[in-house]
């Protein structure tokens, strides 16, 4: 369908906004006033409208100034061009359009997109630009983890998603997972199945834990979970859906896994329903129904008959059976048994929908890659087909070459990316040069066979925002991007203009912080970013290597500092000056935190103090400072989750689960896999912890005894529990002139 718009505004539009009838009248009289007038006449195709909605919630109503064009290339592609004041961006699909668009206006250095802020600063007249084409050799471009969906968007309402939903267009991504409102299918299915409503909210996890839930790893936690909950996220999945949709996206919905309440065993008591090993300690064993009984294949088709009632058909259905955890198998039976539980989780959607795609993720053959040998691999996906099925094998920061070794596996569809990011949790870090040789390395592989994708699904979003940008650039190029141009052109988009002295600093920046493709030391003695926030040990006089070059980067602050002194208003410049000032900060605290164990340890307890209290200041002074950071706020966290709720008790719940997922969520193995470096937790949890270690040590030395460190482990595992349990909400301090205030902490 052909339509026309009049110096840059879309007739159809008008139409649309003012009525049918109304509209066409209009429309006529704008083309009888154009065509007296001269002016030009163009052809406006109604399916670019989403686009041109995306980009008008974007940058205002001067988006419908571009001419923007759907083509028939067969693969994804986009076209800049300029003719007589007018841009042309011409691509195959919305994506593609999209990012066509975007690179234009931050090419022009008029537009800047980010967690952080938006900056926009149109021009009088679009400058000419010379003739570009943009070709992806990746069919997909994919996005987000399914964690994601606990450690940042569970309390998101339509209007961030919204928001979200833009910032992945223009980065041209068209394969989101959509995970939100699959408990409204799942309570349908095991109420169809003769189970109580009540015991189905049971069975749910809490809010904030219903991606573990999902993945079959815990039930209950953190639970019951609200039905006003389930209702919630059911609309606001319908949103979600029809935007994706709308904008040219192929989102990746959930399928039936495996994992069944345990009350279901006593409605099919023939049926072959396990408990498996519990996937951490100190939580229950799930329960799996076995892919091979003819019940797993009735429910699995009747989950995709109820998810598409309710939200209409999709391409793409993920299915997850043993995310972290071990499949029912013996020696003797595993690879028989492993190819016949692939291919039973392939029929139980292909029988409900014989057009759509299995996708999985890849994660679980590098996480356990001792059951998950070569073999093993290559028997799971056996018997399902290849063009079925998408292995999304993204842990190629921390497992690389998993494809190598399985040989692209085996023929199968795959798409190829990164986690990046770990619960949510938020240091600096970032690879460029990683990034950039893996990706021009794997389009010039004669070995990736199928490949289809290419992306980052983190677990945790608004950090590292400069990562992203990079990588899904990388994914519009596939040739490799050249450092010294691209950040010239990230810092005019970003700042609004560029200096020597911002430019020495990102390359400072790149050469001490942005070479870490995988962030190791938050796992040494387990989660939890910096030392700092790990629940105190007297072990930490062991730890060895930061990563980076701390000199470096306090020299990139110095020159940043400088900028921002200069350019105070610049909001975007001084959240990056406070993002870099508390990495560095950060690490710095770390190592005072083991010179005062080291001198408690010694027994020269007034040097300890002395190197506590520093500690302690420095950290309650850059607590401060984060609060000139909107997403880096506990107070904002726990607002968002008591807002979810309907009533009083709804919100205590949620602002529990708030608070448990980032401290002590996940056990003694994962505590403070969710650790954030926000505003209210140094000063209010980290601190406080420590302070109760180093009491319990000068008491121990006193007494002439060792430290008895798991005593002191379960006094501070109790004052974490009532810490969890508080419902109050911290308000957010903030304190502005942030050059000051960093000029301060860096003479500490």
């Amino acid at each position: 369908m052909t339509h026309y718009a009049f110096q840059g505004k879309p007739v159809l539009k008008t139409i649309y906004s003012i009525g049918t009838y109304t509209g066409f009248i209009v429309a006529c009289f704008i083309l009888l006033i154009c065509c007296r007038s001269g002016k030009e006449v163009r052809e406006y195709n109604a399916n670019v409208m989403p686009a041109y909605n995306a980009l008008e919630r974007l940058i205002g109503p001067r988006a419908n100034e571009l001419v923007l064009r759907l083509t028939n290339h067969a693969s994804d592609q986009v076209t800049i061009s300029t003719a007589r004041g007018e841009v042309f961006i011409e691509g195959n699909s919305i994506p593609a359009i999209c990012y066509g668009a975007y690179t234009y206006l931050r090419e022009i250095g008029a537009v800047h997109i980010s967690w952080e802020g938006n900056r926009v600063s149109l021009p009088a007249q679009w400058p000419d630009h010379s003739l570009q084409t943009l070709q992806t050799p990746f069919t997909y471009r994919q996005y987000l983890n399914v964690c994601a969906f606990g450690y940042t968007t569970v309390w998101w309402d339509w209007e961030r998603w919204e928001k979200e939903i833009d910032w992945m267009a223009i980065r041209g991504i068209n394969m989101p997972s959509a995970m939100e409102g699959q408990e409204a299918v799942y309570l349908r299915l095991w109420k169809e199945m003769g189970l109580a409503e009540a015991d189905i909210l049971q069975h749910f996890s809490g809010a904030a834990f219903l991606p573990w839930h999902r993945m079959g790893n815990i039930n209950g936690y953190g639970g019951p979970l609200p039905m006003s909950y389930i209702t919630k996220k059911e609309a606001l999945q319908k949103q979600i859906l029809e935007r994706m949709r709308s904008l040219g996206m192929h989102p990746v919905v959930p399928a039936f896994s495996g994992y069944v309440p345990a009350k279901l065993k006593d409605k099919f008591q023939e049926a072959h329903i396990r408990q498996l090993e519990p996937w951490e300690k100190g939580f229950e064993g799930t329960y799996m129904l076995d892919p091979k009984d003819p019940l797993f294949l009735t429910i699995g088709k009747r989950f995709i008959e109820l998810y598409q009632e309710m939200y209409g058909d999709a391409s793409f259905y993920l299915a997850d059976s043993f995310n972290e955890m071990k499949p029912p198998v013996t020696a003797d039976n595993k690879q028989n048994l492993l190819a016949e539980y692939g291919e039973a989780v392939y029929k139980s959607i292909q029988q409900a929908d014989s057009s759509a795609t299995w996708v999985m993720q890849g994660w679980l053959f590098g996480n356990d890659s001792v059951f998950w040998d070569t073999t093993s691999i290559q028997s799971f996906l056996s018997k399902v087909p290849p063009s079925k099925m998408i292995i999304q094998d993204f842990g190629n920061d921390r497992y690389p070459g998993i494809w190598k070794r399985t040989k692209a596996y085996g023929g199968k569809q795959w798409t190829y990316g990164y986690v990046h990011n770990y619960g949510g949790s938020n240091p600096v870090y970032g690879d460029f040069e990683f990034y950039n040789e893996e990706v021009t390395g794997l389009v010039n592989s004669t070995d990736k066979r199928n490949l289809v994708g290419y992306g980052v699904l983190p677990e945790g979003l608004h950090n590292n925002s400069v990562v992203y940008e990079y990588i899904y650039d990388l994914s519009w190029s596939g040739q490799g991007i050249e450092w010294e141009k691209w950040i010239k052109q990230y810092s005019q988009d970003r700042y609004g203009y560029i200096s020597d002295d911002i430019l020495s600093s990102w390359d400072l920046l790149k050469e001490s912080v942005f070479q870490t493709c995988y962030w190791t030391p938050r796992w040494w003695n387990g989660g939890g970013a910096y030392l700092l926030f790990k629940r105190p040990t007297a072990n930490i006089v062991d730890f060895k290597g930061y990563p980076g070059d701390k000199q470096r980067l306090r020299q990139a602050l110095q020159l940043l500092l400088k900028e921002t002194e200069k350019n105070k208003t610049n909001t975007l410049l001084a959240h990056d000056l406070v993002e870099f000032t508390r990495h560095y900060i950060s690490m710095y605290i770390d190592s005072i935190l083991i010179d005062a164990v080291k001198a408690y340890k010694a027994g020269n307890v007034s040097q300890g103090d002395a190197l506590a209290n520093k500690t302690f200041l420095i950290a309650e002074k850059l607590d401060t400072l984060i609060g000139t950071q909107h997403l880096n706020v506990l107070g904002s966290w726990l607002e968002d989750a008591s807002r979810y709720g309907d009533n009083a008790q709804e919100s205590e719940r949620y602002i529990q689960n708030a608070r448990t997922q980032i401290t002590i969520w996940g056990g003694d193995n994962l505590k403070d896999y969710a650790s954030k470096s926000w505003q209210g937790m140094y000063k209010d949890f980290y601190v406080p912890r420590w302070k109760i270690f180093f009491e319990e040590m000068k008491k121990a030395r006193a007494a002439g005894k060792p430290l008895d460190e798991e005593a002191v482990r379960l006094k501070i595992l109790k004052w974490e529990e009532a810490w969890d349990n508080q419902k109050d909400i911290p308000a957010r301090v903030y304190k502005d002139d942030v050059a000051k205030r960093v000029t301060e902490l860096l003479v500490l």
